[in-house]
């Protein structure tokens, strides 16, 4: 099972559209790939075919990402506490922003991230995202997991 496949069936079983759930999944994996980087979340990656690619299209920590999580205090806000955080409390707290500028309601957030989080474990194995998920046990808690 391959990304897109994970989006469709997200999109379909939280009743949200194809490209805001691409974002969403996009955004989650971003966050991965930065929190993690070179520990677990690389076996997930491989698992995943297209899913490094998505993650680096909704890169978290690209300036125009976080431009266009939100405007005004609170981006300016948003974006120098994750510069001061560094770069991986950074790629959270950017990460967030962008899921809370989708447009989706804090449980649909929820919902797509739950669904991910199964449908990868589906295609790549409990075992891959597990440990992935373990590296960042912030997320799994804004993800209400």
């Amino acid at each position: 099972m391959n990304i897109q496949d994970i989006i469709n069936t997200i999109a379909n079983q939280i009743n949200v559209d194809p490209l805001t759930t691409e974002k969403v999944v996009g955004t989650i994996l971003s966050v991965l790939q930065h929190e993690t980087e070179g520990t677990s979340a690389e076996a997930l990656f491989d698992k995943l075919p297209g899913s490094l690619e998505l993650a680096q299209k909704y890169d978290v920590m690209a300036a125009d990402a976080a431009a266009e999580g939100s405007g005004g205090l609170l981006g300016s806000l948003t974006s120098a506490l994750g510069g001061a955080l560094g770069e991986k409390a950074g790629a959270l707290v950017r990460g967030i922003s962008q899921l809370q500028a989708s447009g989706l309601t804090l449980t649909e957030i929820q919902e797509a991230g739950s669904a991910l989080i199964e449908q990868a474990k589906a295609a790549a194995g409990p075992k891959a995202v597990d440990q992935a998920l373990a590296d960042v046990p912030s997320l799994k808690s804004h993800l209400g997991l």
